[in-house]
């Protein structure tokens, strides 16, 4: 692959680069960049850019600001959606952010729309199975009753139906065996909108 290239930094600064270009459409300027990486002036930002499109990652045009666009072949290894993480469908864990990604992208709708792997037993009863890849829309809110990516006031992140009640929020699981968790300041990060079984693991 071709990321297989790079050193740490120039890999931290390519996915800044893709990540933008994901959620909006277009890549970072020089100073979005220099910001993001605590870099003080802009010449260090533009020699990673130069060794970027020495290894064939991008491609930038002189005079414009937003000039930064992946390559055709960046664009074929990068096809599909990012896998960001894994999500908790037992107890509670963090998401941590992963690079791989999942060629789903034909099947839903590829703005605003992320996959993670379920981890825990919590939603089997809603044919979610640890293991299984749930594909979720960025959101902030969800209506009664929705399978959501929950996030705590602690900052854990959670699978469950989402159940507002008064001055409180119902995080339920969908197995009979676990009891619901309750939070006054759980927040919606995402709606799932579809999951993905690997028959064969």
């Amino acid at each position: 692959m071709l990321q297989d290239k790079l050193t740490k930094r120039q890999q931290t600064i390519f996915d800044f680069i893709r990540t933008k270009i994901q959620e909006r459409g277009y890549g970072p300027t020089i100073r979005e960049i220099a910001e993001e990486m605590g870099f003080r002036s802009p010449n260090g930002v533009i020699c990673h850019l130069t060794a970027l499109q020495k290894k064939g990652l991008i491609t930038r045009t002189s005079n414009r600001s937003r000039s930064i666009v992946l390559t055709d072949e960046v664009n074929e290894e990068l096809n599909g959606f990012p896998l960001i993480g894994r999500v908790a469908a037992g107890a509670l864990m963090e998401a941590i952010e992963q690079s791989e990604r999942i060629d789903v992208a034909t099947m839903w709708p590829k703005k605003g729309t992320y996959v993670l792997e379920v981890d825990g037993d919590s939603m089997i009863d809603a044919q979610i199975a640890s293991g299984d890849y749930v594909v979720v829309k960025r959101r902030s809110t969800a209506s009664k009753g929705d399978i959501v990516v929950a996030r705590t006031s602690e900052g854990d992140a959670t699978l469950k139906y989402w159940f507002p009640e008064k001055n409180r929020v119902r995080l339920q699981p969908a197995n009979k065996e676990m009891k619901p968790i309750y939070s006054r300041d759980a927040k919606v990060i995402g709606v799932v909108i579809g999951v993905i079984r690997n028959l064969n693991r």
